[in-house]
């Protein structure tokens, strides 16, 4: 039988999303599709420009949205009924 993989299936294989069958399968289709391939390598040079570009959000910004979130539930309280 032979399998096709999409685009997302790779995607999933890039994040580690698949399961061990799935690996393998795919594994054999970048052995095979050369196309698959190349995707798979664009994919995981996007992932590390991801990666690589990931910050932390400020101490300020952290605390902007902690005390909104406090005097939003202070003036906001939900009656049960």
């Amino acid at each position: 039988m032979i399998q096709t993989f999409t685009q997302h299936d790779v995607i999933r294989y890039v994040y580690q999303e698949t399961t061990e069958e799935e690996n393998l399968m795919i594994q054999d289709g970048l052995v095979h599709d050369s196309e698959m391939l190349e995707f798979y390598l664009d994919m995981l040079d996007v992932k590390a420009g991801l990666d690589k570009s990931f910050q932390q959000p400020s101490e300020r910004s952290i605390d902007n949205i902690l005390a909104y979130s406090r005097n939003y539930k202070e003036n906001h309280q939900v009656l049960v009924v």
